[in-house]
């Protein structure tokens, strides 16, 4: 059935690698490997210019020979310094040319350049650090300054602080206290104003949540602009344009700072608290909040729950490689925290900064965001949250970030999912590590999630704070990994190149963001389901690229379904992880052997690793093709995620150059537990429990952004994901699954 469109698959799958070329690829990725002599790295310094023996040097004796330094006159150094100018690199005929008018050795020419290139870059180095010393005191001064202000600021309402990071318990509880006396003074005036005629004057109060406004609020996304550099536009880590969400007014800042230094408390007591609030499950794996009890324990808040919402609340400890220094950072940075997280977060914004904490740090942090939290597939809804995140250090040195819903100002009352609050405690360990107790708290109408993840998703396993920390320690991990410079070369295709290592792992970085920013039921996209075509549920959608460096330009068809296997989720990994196995579920490599040519580990588990695949495919158009492939898994979930690359632009990869502009198509696999067993069965458990596998293709259908889109290419693109499943469930024994 599929054999007649074969071919129009791998053209469609290879269209990125037409200008490949086939002269020097292999030997130039293998002299990036370390598999081949660079005479460059065996030179001596190019000021010691070994020069042969001459006859007086020559005694009956043998005396040993030594070395002898060769001072060039000044009228060579002139003619080398004005060549230099004009040519700061010349090969090897314009060494060959200067060294005969100049009547030197071509090696001494070479020698001299290279000695000429490290002094300038020594200087421009020197001039550098210069320039960023001042500029270091200046800032330094402009903080003092700043500081000294702060000290000295009030507020003009109360008269206290302005930093709250510096407020103490008992100035927030202070600040409650005057917001329950405002409740009753609104009270006694709203009485008073029927008889006087008065207007009466509204406080927001914590106690009371605001009802929903039906206009819009008074700024705009685009009088602060996300982060990032978007110019007041939101974009997802897709590239998609996202609707536009409004800023807080002013009126709601009040209510925002209040509510958040009200949520850190809450938060701490939630992640310190045992029983009667937390109750173990019984099979004493996880922690179960009693609802009546947080009821009674947090009587104040966001406000009742809404009808027909559940509620999901989860707690999990772990030690993670990362300082808290570092931990705090990413936690409250945008754009780092949707790249460690991009598994959960298919895309997040800042919306304003009300306080960049006190004292340099984020001690007193206080931001409005916006996110969506996904599951990898399209059958499971993101859920969409606009909240304030609020960052604070203890006294014990303990650090917190929070995030609660502000689900009160929002414009639209369309609300499909609430996040009391929620976050994590972060403890400093010894040797660089760092103590987590997670909290994810939220309130839910989930009646959108296909009947193949409801049970997954009612587990708690699939938003749960377990999948928030199992995937921040195999990111710490990963991020350890980038960072280790006592690489051992023993290994035959171990990249040792501290640039290229981190050139490549950036490259598989954003080819993993993109992979599950584009496999998700985000409202930022629309899937179009395929019937009667042969394969259950398949999903597509089209987007036009234009101008964008990391990706191909022209039409790209995304294809994506989801379904379920009878074999734990190990096994899956393993099986498609596997370059030895490759060839029994991906069509378009035709056949061919597959040979990883290098890889980079990042972690304790050997399944997670990037890697860079060679297909010596009997197609001898085919035999240029290369695959950029990233591997990893954590107890919660797991992804194989690959992409074709160019030759050339991996060349420049793994020399350390920018992998920015490297075009990338991704596709690949997320696999989830099914949630059956009783913990949930973990992808690093070989339980009874089956696996929720998501497979995804994108394929550049033409190269013309402009062009319509062809049933012809839709019909290509389901046979190829439907083959694709066949063969994965035939060489795992599901066929009848």
């Amino acid at each position: 059935m599929f054999q007649p469109n074969m071919m129009e698959a791998g053209q469609l799958h290879h269209s990125v690698l037409d200008h490949m070329t086939q002269n020097t690829s292999e030997s130039d990725i293998a002299r990036n490997l370390g598999r081949d002599d660079d005479f460059d790295s065996a030179t001596k310094s190019g000021s010691e210019n070994h020069e042969g023996a001459s006859g007086d040097d020559q005694d009956g004796q043998q005396r040993p020979k030594k070395k002898r330094y060769h001072r060039h006159t000044q009228h060579q150094i002139q003619e080398m310094e004005a060549f230099f100018k004009e040519c700061p690199h010349p090969d090897d005929k314009q060494r060959k040319e200067l060294s005969r008018e100049l009547g030197l050795e071509p090696l001494q020419v070479k020698f001299w350049f290279q000695n000429k290139r490290t002094q300038m870059k020594t200087q421009h180095e020197r001039h550098e650090n210069t320039q960023l010393r001042t500029e270091n005191e200046k800032l330094r001064a402009d903080n003092m300054r700043y500081r000294e202000a702060l000290s000295n600021a009030s507020c003009p309402n109360c008269g206290g602080p302005t930093a709250i990071g510096e407020m103490s318990f008992d100035e927030h509880h202070l600040r409650l206290e005057n917001a329950r006396l405002r409740e009753e003074i609104d009270r006694i005036s709203a009485i008073a104003a029927k008889y006087v005629g008065k207007p009466v004057v509204n406080y927001p109060l914590l106690s009371s949540p605001v009802a929903p406004r039906g206009g819009p609020l008074e700024l705009g996304v685009g009088n602060f602009g996300p982060q990032g550099g978007m110019g007041g536009e939101m974009y997802g880590a897709s590239g998609d344009l996202l609707r536009p969400i409004s800023a807080p007014s002013e009126a709601d800042k009040p209510m925002i700072i209040e509510l958040a230094v009200a949520a850190m408390e809450e938060l701490i007591r939630m992640a310190q608290m045992g029983e009667p609030l937390w109750m173990t499950s019984l099979d004493g794996a996880s922690a179960l909040l009693n609802e009546d009890e947080y009821v009674r324990t947090f009587p104040r808040g966001i406000g009742p729950k809404p009808a027909g919402f559940k509620c999901e609340a989860s707690r999990e400890t772990a030690v993670v490689i990362m300082n808290h220094i570092n931990l705090v950072e990413i936690l409250m940075d945008v754009n780092q925290w949707s790249t460690v997280f991009s598994g959960i977060v298919s895309r997040a914004m800042a919306l304003e900064v009300l306080s960049t904490g006190v004292a340099g740090n984020f001690n007193g942090a206080l931001q409005v965001m916006t996110a969506e939290f996904q599951v990898p597939s399209p059958l499971v809804p993101t859920r969409e949250s606009y909240y304030v995140r609020y960052c604070k250090q203890h006294a014990d040195g303990t650090w917190a970030v929070v995030d609660v819903s502000l689900d009160n100002l929002r414009p639209s009352p369309a609300v499909r999912c609430r996040r009391r609050p929620s976050g994590c405690l972060i403890q400093e360990m010894p040797n660089g590590y760092s103590k987590v107790t997670w909290v994810e708290h939220v309130e839910v109408d989930d009646r959108g999630v296909h009947n193949l993840y409801k049970q997954l998703v009612n587990s708690g396993h699939a938003f749960g704070a377990k999948r928030w920390v199992a995937t921040l320690d195999r990111q710490c991990e990963r991020l350890a990994s980038a960072m280790a410079t006592n690489i051992p070369n023993g290994d035959v295709g171990v990249i040792t190149n501290q640039e290229g290592r981190k050139s490549m792992l950036k490259l598989a970085e954003r080819m993993v963001i993109s992979f599950c920013a584009g496999v998700s039921a985000s409202t930022t996209h629309t899937w179009t389901t395929l019937s009667g075509t042969g394969a259950d549920d398949v999903r597509v959608m089209t987007r036009k690229r234009v101008d964008d460096p990391g990706r191909p330009p022209g039409i790209v068809l995304s294809a994506a379904t989801s379904f379920w296997l009878p074999v734990p989720p190990k096994r899956v990994f393993d099986f498609l992880r596997d370059e030895n196995s490759r060839s029994e579920w991906d069509i378009l490599s035709n056949g061919g052997v597959v040979q990883e040519m290098a890889h980079i580990a990042n972690g304790r588990d050997t399944g997670n690793c990037v890697s860079l695949l060679r297909v010596n495919s009997a197609n001898s158009s085919q035999s240029n093709m290369l695959i950029l492939q990233e591997s990893c898994t954590d107890p919660t979930a797991s992804f194989v995620i690959y992409a074709p690359v160019d030759i050339v632009a991996m060349n420049v990869v793994l020399n350390g150059g920018d992998p920015d502009y490297v075009a990338l198509l991704p596709s690949g696999f997320a696999i989830l537990p099914d949630g059956s067993a009783a913990h949930g069965d973990g992808i690093g458990e070989a339980g009874s429990g089956g696996s929720l596998l998501t497979v995804a293709f994108q394929i550049l259908v033409d190269s013309v952004p402009t062009a319509k889109l062809s049933l012809g290419s839709v019909a290509t693109v389901n046979n190829l994901i439907a083959c694709t499943v066949e063969r994965i469930k035939a060489s795992l024994s599901c066929e009848n699954a």
